[in-house]
């Protein structure tokens, strides 16, 4: 179990990834006012939402004890990025406000996940 548990893991990170690979490739443009949520940004995003599901059903199941406040938290921050993103992917410019909000979110998703313990 704890081999799937870590491969879960690791296409955790690869939908973080994405998010953010996503997001940085569109940086530039965000100076110019002409960014946009691309592809990447929405996989990614929906690819952490599945894998976090799966993550804590898997570690409940091990009987790990879980921070279910932390998890929330981290939850909210990806819906509330999941409905910039899905909301915003068809326009062609996108405000550097929403663009900006799912980036620093994004960093601070990252952040809490290796630093709150």
């Amino acid at each position: 179990m704890d081999v799937l548990i870590h491969a879960v893991v690791g296409l955790h990170i690869i939908g973080i990834a994405a998010l953010l690979g996503g997001f940085m490739t569109q940086m530039k443009a965000m100076g110019k006012g002409e960014a946009r949520m691309v592809p990447a940004m929405l996989h990614g995003a929906l690819t952490m939402l599945v894998t976090g599901m799966a993550l804590v059903g898997l570690n409940q199941a091990q009987g790990y004890t879980l921070d279910t406040f932390k998890i929330g938290v981290k939850l909210a921050f990806l819906i509330v990025i999941l409905g910039l993103v899905y909301v915003k992917r068809d326009d062609e410019k996108v405000e550097a406000a929403a663009f900006g909000t799912v980036g620093a979110l994004t960093v601070a998703n990252i952040f809490i996940a290796l630093l709150w313990t």
